[in-house]
């Protein structure tokens, strides 16, 4: 079952949490989810863009939204706050939203959170693993590094694979490396997951990141 469900949906209830809170009736479910996909999309193609932290680590870690009837509550993890500008920042950002969203009589808030150990979020690591191959790094030496610095942030287990036309081979073809103990099937197991697609001159490739954290 660990490779046949998705490793966040299978443990909501006991280890995770929705990243979208909200309610809504049957009739208004697919506007209210479309309208979490443009908030993301806008997000991320706005911090890309903008972003560039001291420490070399570039990414945004998850996303998170609270829906009421007059505000939309968003935080975003980012491994380091702004330092110059931020409020002037923040403001562009919602307006950016406010546009995309095209919504007049709810107000949307930003509030930016700093991710404490960056290589603990598989959406950061994920993004390392993607830079490392546009640079056209071997797969194997940035998966082995991303490893590592998983390892050293404290996980106790870190899966990685890999899909695609990997190097440029004719032939698409699945890789996966793994280190320490990483318990797919075990529902109280803290773990963390995300999918990641990357865009290279061979074409699209797929990357998976799996972490476990600790036992709850």
């Amino acid at each position: 079952m660990g490779q046949k469900i998705h490793p966040l949906g299978f443990r909501l209830g006991t280890t995770q949490n929705h990243d979208s809170i909200w309610f809504a009736q049957p009739r208004d479910y697919s506007e209210n989810l479309k309208e979490d996909k443009i908030i993301r999309d806008c997000i991320k193609n706005y911090l890309q863009k903008t972003i560039r932290t001291s420490s070399g680590v570039e990414g945004i870690g998850r996303i998170k939204i609270k829906k009421r009837i007059d505000l939309i509550q968003i935080y975003v993890e980012l491994p380091k706050l702004f330092t110059e500008g931020e409020p002037r920042r923040i403001e562009e950002l919602q307006t950016n939203v406010q546009k995309k969203l095209n919504c007049v009589n709810r107000k949307i808030n930003i509030a930016i959170t700093r991710i404490p150990n960056v290589y603990r979020d598989p959406n950061i690591l994920a993004e390392f693993i993607a830079g490392q191959l546009k640079n056209r790094i071997p797969f194997r030496k940035a998966i082995q590094k991303a490893i590592e610095l998983a390892e050293q942030a404290g996980t106790k287990g870190v899966q990685v694979q890999i899909s695609g036309r990997i190097d440029g081979k004719e032939i698409a073809r699945v890789e996966w490396f793994r280190e320490g103990r990483v318990p797919l099937q075990t529902i109280r197991a803290k773990m963390d997951y995300c999918s990641y697609p990357v865009r290279t001159i061979y074409g699209v490739l797929g990357i998976k990141v799996w972490i476990f954290l600790n036992n709850d």
